[in-house]
């Protein structure tokens, strides 16, 4: 094939660098990877065979500029593989992984490498570089070291081995849980079994139900999380029974999807690879390089919330139990439905009946891009003639207030068969002053798609997730650096969550929620009233959702602070003594993520770190207090977030650019208050 007739082998010429979806093929991606692997070998070689002393010039430019083939093709494929995958890209990434690992091995593990960047790094201060170059050099210093980079060279074999193995057990690990998920959908024969959903939900279930050629039925297609959305909302117990069933038997029912053994494996295979790198546990391997340092910091904030969380979902479940009738007892697939009728009476809120004032183009047009206009002067225009990678998939071009173009943002809402669950953002180009590159982002989410010619109303929790993986996309619109490692969101794991969550708050801003939430039928705006009950409302039922959330993120530490002389044979087991070590272990709150589901931390790269989001949830509570207390919704509060915060990317530590932002570190209390943890 010659290089011409291959997309992936030099630089989109389409507005921002927009990859030409249209002239790619399947056949592509192979020749793509096989030539960004040896492309970005050569270049590393080239660096590492000179006899020239190292310096910033000849060692850490290069190697920021090396892999630009891999980078392109990589991007493009993953977004794919996650968003609209094939059987194709099911077999071709199941191949790739092994060779991706032992690809970023032969990189971080190169001695001479090592040896160029532990030079510079002991002469930092002798180099006259600029907080961005420093900074880079003690970034890849740290990540070689942390790698394995100093280890001998039956060390690098065996960290290779175990790194290989992994790529290849995680990414088994969500193509399982892509496949049972599918093949779990609940299929119901008439309406009747979902009493209680509204129009929009019902057709949602029979376009499901006709694509998988069940037309005149209705397919509930699952979810990531345990809890269905639909759960509040269907008053048939049978119903509810049934979906939370289907949910919490992913992974556990014998047969090829089957992802018990594969969590053993994982676990065990990630404590041998802390081990060998000098670490007791993986949780401490990875919290060395968070802003957190070590798992007894997590344990310690965990723990500091996890028993007030319980004793308030206790106190939740004690309302819950008193709609039921007697000899009954609320069950988890109650929960929801149960609380919808608790808050009713207690607040007059009704989740259901807001649907209507959550049309999903109002959402998106008058809600999540006003909010980020009146903040930050930028706009959208939608570019219908831009090609995306799915029809579904929308292009906007997005520019700054003076008129320059900022980058292009991929919005591509609804849930298909071929998508995973849950909601992310990617990167599919990263600004890079050094490469002279742009910034394209796309936001993924599982929006059911009703039928042709019906208005798509999102949930409350699907507004939410809406505003809230914008937030990642600012952050990877708005980061200006010099240097790709730095681009975009790449920063500390447990940092990461930390711009997404702030950008919840404009959801229910007043000048915010006025503009976009407009009944889809009447023309009426929500009225004010129905607001202020939505507002004292805020605090209800937060023993529950801390809790689920607690259950997953102490789950996931548990797995991973297991030692390499563990032996964990029984998932269901570990996990239930997990979850009652810790007082969460209450079978009317199940975690938000049972193990064998649990794609962040399995296949989806918050393994040990799960965590994150609630420790960002205290800068973030505590940077929506700063808003509140400056003015809100004003431009000059907009430019200081962007400019101290957003605006840099990954260039310098975290912690220091939200000290630089706020003035001082980030306090607790307004987490505490917000999840009512204070008393």
């Amino acid at each position: 094939m010659a290089d011409t007739s291959n997309p992936f082998f030099s630089p989109s010429t389409l507005p921002y660098g927009l990859p030409p979806f249209a002239e790619i093929r399947d056949e592509h991606y192979r020749p793509a990877f096989e030539r960004g692997f040896a492309e970005q070998l050569a270049e590393v070689d080239a660096i590492v065979a000179t006899d020239d002393s190292p310096t910033f010039e000849n060692t850490m430019l290069p190697l920021e500029r090396s892999g630009q083939v891999l980078q392109r093709v990589a991007e493009v494929f993953f977004n794919k593989s996650s968003s609209d995958s094939t059987d194709f890209t099911n077999s071709l990434e199941e191949e790739i992984a092994p060779q991706l690992a032992a690809h970023s091995d032969a990189i971080r593990l190169n001695p001479r490498l090592y040896e160029r960047i532990a030079g510079l790094h002991a002469r930092l201060d002798e180099l006259g570089l600029d907080a961005e170059s420093r900074y880079l050099v003690e970034r890849y210093y740290a990540e070689f070291t942390l790698a394995g980079a100093g280890l001998d060279e039956a060390g690098k074999e065996r960290l290779r081995g175990y790194n290989q193995q992994l790529s290849t057990l995680t990414t088994r690990f969500e193509k399982n849980l892509l496949a049972d998920t599918n093949d779990l959908a609940v299929v119901f024969d008439t309406a009747e079994g979902l009493a209680g959903l509204g129009e929009g939900e019902l057709s949602a279930a029979a376009q499901a139900a006709a694509e998988r050629g069940l037309e005149g039925k209705y397919v509930v297609t699952l979810v990531l999380p345990t809890g269905h959305p639909w759960l509040a909302d269907l008053t048939n117990r049978a119903s509810r029974e049934r979906i939370m069933a289907a949910s919490r038997s992913r992974g556990i029912r014998g047969g090829d999807n089957d992802n018990r053994d594969l969590v053993l494996e994982i676990t065990r295979l990630r404590a041998e690879r802390a081990r060998l790198l000098g670490f007791d546990t993986h949780a401490a391997y990875v919290t060395a390089d968070e802003t957190a340092r070590t798992p007894e910091a997590v344990a310690d904030m965990l723990g500091r919330l996890a028993p007030a969380a319980a004793r308030n979902a206790r106190a939740e479940q004690a309302d819950l139990q008193r709609q039921l009738p007697d000899g009954e007892t609320v069950e988890a697939w109650d929960w929801a439905h149960l609380t919808g009728k608790v808050r009713a009476e207690k607040f007059d809120v009704d989740f259901a009946a807001m649907r209507p004032y959550f049309e999903a183009e109002r959402v998106l047009r008058d809600g999540v891009f006003y909010a980020a206009t009146r903040l930050y002067g930028i706009t959208f225009t939608e570019r219908p003639d831009l090609v995306a990678y799915h029809p579904e998939a929308r292009v906007f071009e997005v520019r700054n207030e003076d008129g320059s173009g900022l980058g292009l943002y991929i919005l591509d809402l609804y849930t298909r068969d071929s998508k995973r669950g849950g909601a992310w953002m990617n990167p599919l180009i990263a600004q890079s002053d050094l490469l002279d590159t742009p910034t394209v982002v796309v936001n993924n989410l599982n929006v059911p798609k009703p039928a042709a010619g019906e208005p798509t109303l999102l949930t409350y929790d699907e507004t939410n997730t809406l505003f809230h993986e914008f937030g990642h996309a600012l952050h990877g619109l708005f980061a200006r650096v010099t240097y790709p490692k730095f681009a975009g969101t790449n920063v500390f794991r447990d940092f990461v969550e930390f711009p997404s969550q702030v950008n919840e708050m404009w959801m229910l801003w007043p000048e915010v929620l006025e503009n976009y939430a407009v009944h889809h039928v009447t023309g009426e705006r929500m009225p004010q009233e129905l607001v202020d009950r939505l507002h004292a409302a805020e605090g209800f039922n937060e023993g529950f959702a801390t809790s689920e959330y607690l259950a997953a993120a102490l789950l996931d530490q548990a797995w991973h602070r297991i030692t390499a002389d563990d032996e964990v044979t029984d998932v269901a087991a570990f996990e239930a003594d997990a979850l009652a070590a810790v007082g969460l272990d209450n079978p009317a709150v199940p975690p938000r993520y049972a193990s064998t589901y649990f794609a962040h931390t399995f296949s989806g790269g918050y393994d040990a770190g799960y965590y994150s989001y609630i420790w960002s949830e205290v800068l973030d509570a505590d940077t929506v207090e700063w808003f509140r207390e400056n003015g809100g919704l004003l431009r000059e509060n907009g430019d200081r977030f962007r400019n101290r915060l957003l605006g840099v990317g990954g260039s310098k530590d975290p912690l220091e650019a939200y000290r630089d932002f706020r003035g001082r570190d980030a306090e607790i209390e307004p987490l505490l208050k917000r999840r009512g943890l204070d008393n």
